[in-house]
């Protein structure tokens, strides 16, 4: 029985088992007549987004026996490279975030910050590829990158001095470039996210500590006790708070997101290099894990404890 000429069910189950019965030609799709084609006066796709410039910018250092580069350093360069670009556009984000939090528009920020939180995930899947590297493919041109190291990247010290997370000492690494430094040296000097969000609940009448207010904003963060029932207040009343309620939940997601972009990191490392000295100098994953005890809003974990509990009377 030939179920290509049978209506029904069975007729397209046949169809699917059995491509041949399908058109020999792909289907392919004509020109609209409005596409334009014509480019010798007008801008292109390519020169919008400078792409020689963005395509021309992989230059593998490695070389084999044969003089050849090693296929995988291509993979490892563009990693951190489009990691780079992700981050600036993070960077790009919590620098938006922190003008709208210093206005007092926190509504404004929250588009910014989901954003922002999409923008973490990109950076920790990509992690997922880097993985594809044996420890013996990675070895083969790990040479190659003599002292370069992540740890290196001024951007990644960026979101961190944006977020809290701050340290002088980081700038050494960035004498060598006089324009970077000075960005970090400003950002070092600059009111974290946190800050700015502290500065607006004392604007709205919470009682934030003077002490918080008036702290070193260089200096890194320091868990402080007293802001834990200010965030109670928030929590045990969110339609009140909605807005600052929300905040705090924006915040809990960022830390978040970067805690298991660095967690993927050390499992990544581990996974390719073990515990092999870091290429910077460093100890390798064993200086990734101590990272992990790095937070940024410490009391946006401890007023959980206290949530829906009666405030102690003095």
């Amino acid at each position: 029985m030939d179920l290509r000429h049978r209506p029904g069910p069975d007729a397209a189950a046949y169809t699917r088992r059995h491509p041949a019965t399908l058109p020999a030609t792909m289907t392919t799709r004509d020109l609209e007549p409005g596409i334009v084609t014509d480019f010798g006066s007008r801008m292109t796709y390519g020169e919008y987004l400078d792409l020689p410039r963005l395509l021309g910018a992989q230059h593998p250092r490695s070389r084999a026996a044969d003089g050849r580069a090693s296929h995988d350093e291509m993979l490892f360069i563009i990693q951190h490279q489009t990691s780079e670009l992700w981050m600036k556009l993070l960077i790009h984000e919590l620098k938006a975030a922190i003008v709208h939090v210093r206005a007092d528009t926190l509504a404004a920020s929250f588009k910014v910050l989901a954003r922002a939180k999409l923008i973490q995930r990109q950076l920790f899947e990509q992690w997922a590829v880097v993985e594809t590297l044996t420890p013996s493919e990675f070895d083969a041109f790990r040479p190659s990158l003599a002292q370069s190291s992540g740890f290196q990247s001024a951007q990644y010290r960026a979101i961190e001095f944006l977020l809290g997370n701050k340290n002088a000492a980081m700038l050494a690494l960035f004498r060598h470039d006089a324009a970077v430094h000075g960005e970090l040296e400003a950002l070092l000097h600059a009111p974290s996210l946190y800050d700015e969000f502290l500065r607006h609940l004392a604007r709205r009448g919470l009682p934030v500590p003077r002490d918080v207010l008036a702290r070193d904003v260089t200096q890194p963060w320091r868990r402080h006790p007293d802001l834990v029932p200010v965030f109670k207040t928030i929590y045990d009343d969110p339609a009140h708070w909605w807005d600052a309620y929300d905040m705090c939940e924006k915040l809990v997601d960022v830390e978040e997101s970067f805690q298991l972009w660095r967690f993927r990191h050390l499992k990544a490392v581990e996974r390719i290099i073990g515990h092999k000295p870091g290429t910077g100098g460093s100890s390798g994953a064993s200086f990734l894990k101590a990272a992990l005890d790095c937070v940024f809003f410490p009391e946006l974990t401890d007023v959980r404890a206290v949530i829906g509990a009666p405030v102690p009377r003095p």
